[in-house]
């Protein structure tokens, strides 16, 4: 094998290797813009209502139980 024989190989291996990685790079990027287009899609549409439609607003209010504030807690729980 002469020197140019090995220069050959030497450049083969580093562009299979620029390749490889390109490659992943790639698959690496389009998969961002998958998950990205899916989760603002996903908001978009969560949040989007008609034009001139005002969406119904119904509050929900749970009111804590009084009866255990200013009472002190058993330090032992018996049967």
């Amino acid at each position: 094998m002469g020197q140019g024989a090995e220069e050959r190989e030497a450049l083969k291996e580093t562009m299979m290797n620029t390749l490889n990685k390109l490659s992943r790079n790639v698959s690496c990027l389009a998969a961002a813009v998958v998950i990205c287009a899916i989760c603002g899609n996903a908001f978009v549409e969560s949040t989007a209502t008609v034009r001139g439609a005002q969406a119904e607003v119904t509050t929900m209010a749970h009111a804590a139980s009084p009866s255990w504030f200013g009472r002190p807690q058993p330090a032992v729980l018996v049967d």
